[in-house]
């Protein structure tokens, strides 16, 4: 069979001329090295415009870095100060009584001492003197506590401070001392029975001991007084003529002193000498520091008249003393 002719890709020759059948046939596939010169040009464009965009963006954020340096200054203490000043000017700050107060008040308790009427005929000295009046107060609550009014009578009201979660309170001895029936209420109003359970005749202290007690019951904070000075200030929170509780706020105005009651029988020394105004009522209850801590107990107060009202002197057993009563270790 005859074999047909072959042309020439490149088009040189004459149309319709046929080339030489001695002539070497040119590939008829096109040469793959211009694509491959085009891909790698296009692979180094595109990592440049990576390194491009990654350079913009750290470009970026030194400039933003740099502006936050700008604007950031370090805080002086005129700048703190004014900040202080103008907290003070614009909040309504409590007082640092009313702090004492709130941290002390769920400690505190109303007692009150009973005594049987017939015991009034049978001690012409109780009956002179007569039964403390009693203070400006709620009615009483229930039929029995009505029934029980009949056949007693108010002896004493003052002030106790739950020094024990469980129910343990001091108070003075004064208040309790010959009550046939004594009363505890709580700063949530529960009223409950208590028995004497010691007592501390030298520095006119008893302990009591409540038959029930809130679910919630709060013991005092009790702080030496090591460190206790005249201008400290403090505060006496107590039921000053049975009404309460109430505060009274001063400073310590000296220590270890000396008072000898109204009647002479009895001598107390060691005392911390306050300007805290307390009445009868206040007998009992604690004396605090500006943290509600617990740094007395008011005992007495001075007056030379007959009026048993606040003068300007008072005078409170230092809680060393008075937990000893309890039986607390030292401070």
């Amino acid at each position: 069979m005859r074999r047909p002719a072959l042309y020439s890709s490149s088009g040189s020759g004459r149309s319709g001329q046929a080339a030489p059948a001695t002539a070497t046939p040119e590939p008829a596939q096109a040469k793959p090295a211009p694509a491959r010169r085009l891909s790698r040009f296009s692979i180094s464009g595109t990592r440049l415009l990576w390194a491009a965009i990654a350079l913009l963006a750290a470009a970026l954020a030194y400039s933003i870095h740099l502006g936050q340096q700008r604007d950031t200054r370090k805080l002086t203490q005129q700048d703190i100060n004014a900040a202080v000043l103008k907290t003070l000017e614009t909040q309504v700050l409590p007082s640092e009584y009313a702090k004492a107060y709130e941290n002390i008040r769920p400690s505190v308790v109303r007692v009150v001492s009973y005594v049987k009427k017939s015991r009034l005929k049978d001690d012409p000295a109780r009956a002179k003197s007569g039964a403390k009046p009693k203070p400006l107060g709620p009615a009483p609550g229930s039929t029995e506590e009505s029934a029980q009014n009949e056949e007693e009578v108010e002896n004493g009201v003052g002030t106790g401070v739950v020094i024990i979660d469980k129910g343990i309170i001091l108070t003075n001895l004064h208040v309790v001392s010959g009550a046939d029936r004594i009363k505890v209420v709580f700063a949530d109003g529960l009223e409950s029975g208590a028995s004497i359970t010691g007592v501390q005749t030298e520095n006119d202290l008893a302990v009591l001991q409540a038959s029930k007690i809130p679910d919630d019951l709060i013991a005092a904070t009790m702080r030496s007084t090591g460190d206790l000075a005249p201008g400290d200030k403090v505060a006496a929170v107590g039921f000053p003529f049975g009404i309460g509780p109430s505060a009274s706020g001063g400073v310590v105005s000296g220590m270890k002193r000396a008072f000898r009651s109204p009647e002479g029988k009895q001598e107390m020394t060691n005392l911390i000498q306050f300007d805290a105004a307390a009445n009868p009522g206040n007998s009992g209850g604690p004396l605090v520091t500006m943290d509600g801590e617990v740094v007395g107990i008011v005992t007495a107060i001075l007056n030379p008249t007959a009026a048993r009202t606040f003068i300007g002197i008072g005078f409170a057993v230092p809680i060393e003393n008075a937990a000893a009563a309890a039986g607390l270790p030292p401070f």
